[in-house]
């Protein structure tokens, strides 16, 4: 722990259940902020933008701005601007986030790319198959993340990989992953917090997206057992993170600590 410098944060499922803080992770976040280490809160929520996080979580007592949120449709965006500029994208996603996907440029009609964001309400068939039918036009299919479920204070939901495995499947494509797990994504939070990824942890509930996916990328990842976890998912999954803890209350104990990895 002696060389950690920064710590990325998953927001859904560590810090918040459907926004409600769990319990001791305010303090948690404010006693990290104050042993200087840098923290990004790193996102695949795609129905807030940046902004309306940051007042959601500063509202319930969490010390952070819109700054220190890399979202998913915020990476899409800059993905889309380099990969695919000037295409025409035809967005499936539940919630606003036209402020976070500043540049694109979003149709109806004639897409050229399928942006697939997070599952809710908009996901009915016709929604659903009118991005099967631009597929079948020979449209690119881009998605922002391939989580199947996520936790609110209902129980499990399902999110937007659910239905995207169905697209890919009838329109045998591929889709290209712009948020986590893509390496990507972590890369590009490491270097808003200029740290390399020997010097950083990530923080998650997710063992596949957030933690077995950023210790690919040499970050030590830390496994929550709150939010979506499940104890079945993480004896099932083919990697083992290198810290759990009950909950992200329990992080600076661990931040404290000099035990080795």
């Amino acid at each position: 722990m002696d060389a950690v410098r920064a710590v990325l944060i998953d927001i859904d499922g560590v810090l918040t259940v459907s926004w409600e803080p769990i319990p001791g992770a305010v303090e948690a976040l404010r006693r990290i902020r104050e042993s200087g280490l840098g923290v990004a809160l790193v996102t695949n929520t795609t129905s807030r933008t940046r902004a309306s996080l940051a007042a959601k979580l500063a509202g319930a007592g969490f010390p952070v701005d819109a700054a220190d949120i890399l979202t998913a449709p915020a990476v899409t965006a800059a993905y889309l601007a380099e990969h695919h500029p000037g295409a025409r994208c035809a967005l499936l996603n539940s919630g606003d986030i036209r402020e976070d996907l500043e540049g694109v440029h979003l149709v109806e009609e004639d897409a050229d790319v399928v942006v697939v964001g997070g599952a809710g309400p908009e996901f009915g068939y016709a929604a659903v198959n009118r991005a099967f039918g631009h597929l079948q036009r020979g449209a690119r299919l881009i998605a922002m993340h391939r989580n199947l479920y996520w936790r609110t204070d209902r129980g499990l939901q399902l999110d937007g990989g659910a239905f995207l495995l169905g697209l890919e499947r009838a329109a045998r494509t591929e889709a290209e992953i712009t948020g986590k797990p893509s390496p990507a994504f972590f890369e590009t939070a490491l270097a808003r917090l200029g740290a390399g990824p020997g010097e950083a942890l990530m923080i998650g509930d997710d063992i596949e997206s957030d933690v077995l996916a950023a210790q690919r990328t040499g970050i030590t990842g830390v496994l929550v057992r709150t939010g979506k976890y499940l104890p079945e998912s993480h004896r099932a999954a083919d990697g083992t993170p290198d810290h759990v803890l009950d909950s992200f209350a329990d992080l600076p104990r661990l931040l404290a600590s000099a035990a080795p990895r």
